[in-house]
């Protein structure tokens, strides 16, 4: 694992909404998502991977998930990604 990457992903949830995140460990991220230990997907379970960027600077893949997470971000990703 190279730690000196960070990846912003999208997941599907069971409720046909989407989830931003960003981490440095993706496989165990979802694994974590799906026992329901995000806060913010617990009760929209199973989640499903729908993309991934990998980053190997943090600061940036932190201000992409940001901007993911913004209106024009979210309109972004629905137009190219979802």
């Amino acid at each position: 694992l190279d730690m000196d990457s960070w990846t912003v992903y999208i997941l599907n949830c069971s409720d046909g909404k989407i989830y931003t995140g960003c981490t440095n460990n993706l496989d165990e991220r979802i694994i974590r998502h799906n026992r329901g230990e995000g806060v913010s997907t617990k009760s929209r379970l199973p989640v499903s991977l729908v993309l991934s960027i990998r980053f190997y600077n943090k600061y940036k893949a932190y201000e992409f998930e940001k901007y993911l997470k913004s209106g024009s971000g979210r309109a972004f990703a629905f137009r190219h990604f979802i």
